[in-house]
């Protein structure tokens, strides 16, 4: 039977193929990953995520990879196959790295983040996105998204720890019968210990993740990841230093966020208050 997730074994996605082979082609060369990222200014960590095949080898670092290494035109040649992607440019990476993450740490401010939303819910905020869009494309961009949330199929990996601020609570997408099922669907989640959920009160005042979302990423055999994203753009992260820095202003979060059970509360509080609203519309 097929995985839930349709996700590709490691060993026969491209991606990961063209990862192992990059390992092979380095060791070949006797160059470790630092040494090689020197070579085509990129970190060791980077190169770590790519031979993982956690991260696209992109066209312009694909040409210096031949180079450097003596394959011939193999990586530039295996590079746009391997990179497509039905995600936006700015996040392709994330939402690939994403499915490869044996934990993911997530901050998101004003939404449900997308590994948890509903059909409604992802609907609303793409018609919002894109007002003069064709249905069709809303149904392809909503379609995406719910296949991320199928990494959840698996009952243990990855381990999804989410903080929201509580304006994802009290701003009202899509109106009360919409709020009321996605604050349903994370409850139901949380129930069944498939995420941790905590929530930032509006009573917390200031906290270390005022500037916007964040993610952090890591893996079984690769080093870990910190995405940041803004409006329309998207960022990962990989430098050591700089991934510590953002697991720091998480564990911050964290710490001023409410306990768990106490959130889940709240939530369940919102929701109900949501389907009463409904109920008397």
């Amino acid at each position: 039977m097929a995985d839930a997730r349709e996700k590709p074994e490691p060993s026969t996605s491209p991606r990961a193929i063209i990862g192992a082979e990059l390992r092979h082609a380095r060791e070949r060369k006797g160059l470790s990953q630092e040494a090689l990222g020197e070579l085509v200014f990129v970190s060791g960590s980077y190169i770590g995520q790519m031979e993982a095949g956690t991260r696209r080898i992109r066209p312009q670092i694909a040409v210096q990879l031949d180079e450097v290494l003596g394959t011939d035109g193999f990586f530039e040649r295996n590079c746009t196959a391997a990179n497509k992607s039905k995600y936006p440019d700015h996040f392709a990476e994330a939402a690939e790295a994403e499915a490869e993450a044996t934990t993911i740490k997530q901050f998101e401010p004003h939404l449900i983040p997308g590994l948890l939303q509903t059909p409604a819910y992802a609907r609303e905020l793409f018609r919002a996105y894109q007002p003069t869009a064709p249905d069709e494309v809303i149904d392809e961009l909503v379609g995406a998204r719910l296949a991320r949330g199928r990494l959840l199929d698996d009952p243990t990996k990855p381990l999804l720890w989410v903080v929201l601020g509580e304006a994802v609570l009290r701003h009202k997408v899509g109106g009360p019968a919409v709020m009321a099922e996605a604050l349903r669907h994370v409850v139901s989640l949380a129930h069944r210990r498939r995420v941790v959920v905590q929530v930032v009160p509006f009573s917390a005042g200031a906290h270390s993740s005022m500037g916007g979302p964040l993610k952090l990423m890591t893996f079984e055999d690769a080093p870990p990841l910190a995405y940041l994203q803004g409006h329309g753009s998207g960022r990962l992260e990989d430098d050591p230093a700089t991934v510590a820095r953002h697991s720091l202003t998480y564990d911050l979060l964290s710490a001023t966020a409410l306990p768990p059970r106490e959130s889940l509360a709240l939530i369940e509080s919102a929701m109900e208050d949501y389907a009463h609203e409904d109920e008397r519309s």
